[in-house]
């Protein structure tokens, strides 16, 4: 019985999981090789970009309380797996 916010997954075979994280290695291989192409002055110009956007988007009043929710899922995960 499908319950209310739970997301039912297929499955999928060994093969099929090989063939898609071949497919995001060279997505990474590829995004590595853009970024050093990348001219100094571009990046440069792109975080002023984004450090400038900043005030684009409202203060989220949520947000310190999400990020320490966030922190302590992270180290419940990190305790549960002995890291």
């Amino acid at each position: 019985m499908k319950q209310p916010g739970y997301l039912v997954m297929s499955t999928i075979t060994p093969n099929d999981a090989r063939r898609y994280l071949e497919r995001w290695k060279l997505v990474e291989e590829r995004e590595i090789t853009e970024l050093r192409n990348t001219p100094i002055e571009i990046k440069a110009r792109q975080l002023a970009a984004l450090m400038t956007s900043r005030n684009l988007f409202r203060e989220d009043p949520d947000r310190e309380r999400g990020i320490r929710e966030v922190q302590a899922r992270w180290a419940h995960l990190r305790k549960a797996l002995g890291g």
